[in-house]
């Protein structure tokens, strides 16, 4: 079987994810690894919003993170995670007025 060279745009793709991932030592040369590792960071980063929402609920009202994403999804408004964890942090009143 003859071996097949890949193209420039592929090579291109790849070093941008390089680029932008250098800090990882082993895991910075290998492009499917790279993308794992971004899913991961991605997921963490939300679960973080999530324990942010749900520590302010749990200071003062007995109201959990659970039946505030099912009320909201049932009202039909469209608040993402990092909006409502920043609102959580910056104006509690606003969090509870939502």
């Amino acid at each position: 079987m003859t071996r097949i060279k890949r193209g420039y745009i592929a090579r291109d793709v790849e070093q941008k994810f390089v680029y932008l991932h250098q800090a990882f030592e082993a895991h910075s040369r290998l492009t499917r690894t790279i993308t794992q590792q971004k899913i991961r960071a991605l997921t963490d980063i939300r679960r973080l919003w999530i324990n942010r929402i749900n520590a302010e609920f749990a200071k003062g009202v007995s109201y959990s993170y659970s039946r505030l994403i099912h009320d909201l999804y049932k009202r039909q408004l469209l608040f993402n995670r990092k909006i409502l964890a920043q609102i959580a942090i910056s104006n509690r009143n606003c969090l509870y007025m939502i």
